[in-house]
């Protein structure tokens, strides 16, 4: 029993910082996005992924 706890703790741990470096990656929220993997644990994962990247804007003053 220990053992299940311990092995689902560590996958809403990984499936966190999983989520939250492909977010940062992107250019989107990635403590949102750390925080959904948590709640979801590995199904937050393949949603992370379709983030599109975020698109900088040019600030160029003349």
């Amino acid at each position: 029993m220990t053992a299940l706890l311990l092995l689902c703790s560590l996958l809403v741990i990984v499936s966190a910082v999983t989520c939250y470096q492909i977010a940062k990656k992107r250019g989107r929220r990635p403590v949102f996005w750390g925080v959904m993997g948590a709640l979801f644990g590995p199904l937050a994962i393949p949603f992370a992924f379709l983030l599109h990247h975020k698109r900088q804007k040019n600030n160029v003053s003349t």
